[in-house]
């Protein structure tokens, strides 16, 4: 799945098409989607998938730039140089997809919490 695969632009919604490219990569970036070192289509490639004009991705890739989120090697291309300040931990994001999963089986709390330290009790096994 490529990055222009997850971005979608509303341009009926009233925010800037170059916004909404911005907080949706900023968004791939904080949930892991889009890693440290992932490399983003180039600014032709990407307005052509989205249907924008290049100088609307620019500006979106200037933005993040600007921020030290993404990074421009003429020879690498455009990739993740760094997760937004803030940006949700790993752990936050297991814990947070745990609770969906077990909240979606009907799962109480106390139950959830409770199979996690029997798990985390358990001695690791190598294998």
């Amino acid at each position: 799945m490529t990055a222009a695969s997850r971005i979608v632009v509303d341009v009926g919604s009233g925010v800037p098409p170059w916004r909404q490219v911005r907080d949706q990569i900023i968004g791939l970036v904080e949930r892991g989607q889009l890693p440290i070192g992932a490399k983003l289509p180039a600014i032709r490639q990407l307005a052509g998938d989205l249907g924008l004009a290049p100088g609307t991705v620019a500006r979106a890739y200037k933005e993040l730039e600007a921020d030290g989120i993404l990074e421009t090697a003429r020879r690498h291309g455009t990739v993740v140089a760094a997760a937004p300040a803030g940006a949700a931990d790993p752990l936050r994001t297991a814990a947070e997809e745990y609770v969906r999963t077990a909240r979606d089986l009907g799962v109480d709390v106390r139950t959830a919490t409770a199979m996690v330290q029997r798990i985390y009790d358990r001695p690791e096994t190598s294998g």
